[in-house]
């Protein structure tokens, strides 16, 4: 077992390639221990590399939506009436404190999310 920082992309395929063929090592043997470090190592790599943002809270909204098979006549009673429900999804009117705490108990989204600044449309 020969292990070394992952530096470059090559590096990184390398490792991937390696991580494949030792993925199911049985447990306690070396190749699974290889198999750990390495996993360790790839997800450092990637998290470091390929960074990925969080959304922004009407997207984060629009997801959780999408999850729950939820509607936006299904939002009226935690953001307001139809006309507000639209104006927010669609970027014509921020969230309020209000808004962000019943979103947050309602839908399970982290009041952190919800209070990111974002851009509105014209």
């Amino acid at each position: 077992m020969e292990l070394r920082p992952i530096k470059t992309e090559d590096d990184y395929q390398a490792a991937l390639m390696r991580l494949e063929k030792i993925f199911d090592a049985p447990v306690g043997t070396v190749e699974s221990d290889e198999a750990d470090i390495l996993a360790l190592m790839v997800d450092d790599y990637e998290k470091k590399k390929y960074p990925i943002e969080a959304p922004d809270p009407i997207e984060a909204i629009k997801i959780r939506m999408e999850e729950l098979e939820l509607k936006q006549k299904d939002l009226v009673n935690i953001i307001g009436g139809k006309s507000r429900v639209s104006e927010v999804l669609n970027r014509k009117r921020r969230l309020t404190v209000e808004m962000i705490r019943n979103l947050t108990e309602k839908l399970h989204l982290s009041p952190g999310l919800l209070i990111s600044d974002y851009e509105l449309l014209n």
